[in-house]
């Protein structure tokens, strides 16, 4: 069964699958971001039990996060250029096969460097893992539904911090965080199997492209320009995520049994943000970035204060993830936009770019830590970053309206 859906003038009509296919499509996809969310974001919570079991500090110890915002920097671009010719189907069955064994890896590593080269090696396929099934959940639910097909696949990621993360640092705390990787590596399994089975064959219609149509997006000022306020404004989150264990025991002075809990709180707010997100960007792009940045810089300032009570902190700590969370369909559908035919990059670009945000706000929160400026000065440094990329937004705007 099949439904004829409308895009918009001057080109042609597709017809939709059957919404059963195309929701369990849908959720074999952000089966994919859970797994990526719940890895991307448990080394956070368990820096503390990193640094202890390899005998390294705490913020030695956040190298480990950074390799893996490296390895989805250098691999977005990288694998969406080479297999713009792939069928999309086939890609993200490889994609999710890789990303499995990357984390088999972290999972086995017996020292700090070659958990260094496997969280690499794990974070390489996550921006194109994400880009790709972007636009298929965007092809699947129609055009007039694009940013909410993304934060439906964003979905997963967001479920991750809600309950893949607390889960797997539960299990780190208990079994040490080997245990962590180790869920990881079943979801991934689990994930693979959705995929084979439940992603349609109509896929083979989805249009491909080459290497150079995709690398002319490198060529557009107003991609730079999306993906610069990724790498700013998204990273004023990471300041305060990648240290938020520590912050809630030693600022807050929750029991450190309890920071599962806040983690959840967190990824509550992740997931409230990222469905909000999706449907104001829907209405307007622009708008919806200003919002959710401005927002962010707002909660970030705020919890410097915050932090020091236990209600505050979890509250504003909610409020963080909602805002944060809300950046992301708004941004990549901005990059879809400004992409034009290179949009299987853009998209990839955009994990990219928030990963570099990602290890721009835990460089710059580890920086301020090291200084001697405590805890709640990563929330402060964060807020300054998100005023930052709320600046680089605005000249994008400027320079799209001078030539428009």
């Amino acid at each position: 069964m099949t439904a004829t859906v409308d895009r918009p003038s001057g080109t042609a009509s597709v017809v939709a699958p059957d919404p059963v296919v195309r929701w369990l499509a849908v959720v074999a996809l952000a089966l994919g971001g859970f797994g990526i969310g719940t890895t991307e974001f448990v080394s956070m919570g368990l820096l503390p039990d990193i640094a202890g079991t390899l005998g390294i500090s705490e913020p030695t110890a956040g190298h480990v996060i950074s390799a893996y915002a490296l390895g989805v920097v250098v691999g977005a671009p990288l694998i969406a250029a080479l297999t713009a010719r792939m069928a999309r189907r086939t890609l993200l069955l490889a994609l999710m096969t890789v990303f499995t064994l990357g984390n088999l890896a972290s999972m086995l590593a017996p020292s700090y460097g070659t958990l260094i080269i496997a969280r690499f090696l794990a974070g390489l396929p996550h921006g194109a893992f994400f880009g790709v099934a972007a636009l298929v959940a965007a092809h699947l639910m129609g055009p007039q539904n694009r940013a909410k097909a993304v934060a439906h696949v964003l979905t997963g990621l967001t479920v991750a911090t809600v309950l893949g993360v607390p889960v797997a640092s539960w299990l780190g705390q208990a079994l040490g965080w080997r245990a962590a990787f180790g869920l990881v590596v079943a979801v991934g399994v689990i994930t693979v199997t959705a995929l084979y089975f439940w992603l349609p064959d109509r896929l083979r219609t989805m249009p491909v492209t080459s290497p150079l149509t995709e690398l002319g997006a490198l060529r557009r000022v107003q991609v730079w320009l999306a993906l610069l306020v990724g790498m700013i404004g998204f990273g004023g989150m990471f300041a305060v995520y990648t240290y938020i264990a520590t912050t809630m025991t030693d600022v807050t002075g929750l029991p450190r049994a309890l920071v599962p809990l806040a983690l959840m709180v967190f990824g509550a707010g992740m997931f409230v943000g990222n469905l909000v997100g999706g449907r104001l960007a829907d209405r307007s792009v622009i708008r919806a970035l200003y919002l959710s940045i401005g927002t962010l810089s707002l909660m970030l300032a705020v919890f410097v204060l915050a932090s020091h009570n236990p209600w505050t902190a979890l509250v504003v700590l909610f409020g963080i993830g909602a805002a944060g969370s809300s950046v992301g369909p708004a941004l990549q559908t901005r990059l879809m936009d400004v992409a034009h035919d290179a949009q299987t990059l853009a998209a990839a670009l955009n994990h990219s770019a928030l990963n570099i945000g990602n290890a721009t706000g835990a460089w710059v929160g580890g920086l301020v830590i090291s200084a001697g400026l405590g805890y709640t000065a990563p929330a402060a440094a964060g807020a300054g970053l998100a005023l930052a990329g709320l600046a680089v937004l605005t000249v994008s705007v400027l320079l799209q309206r001078r030539r428009g």
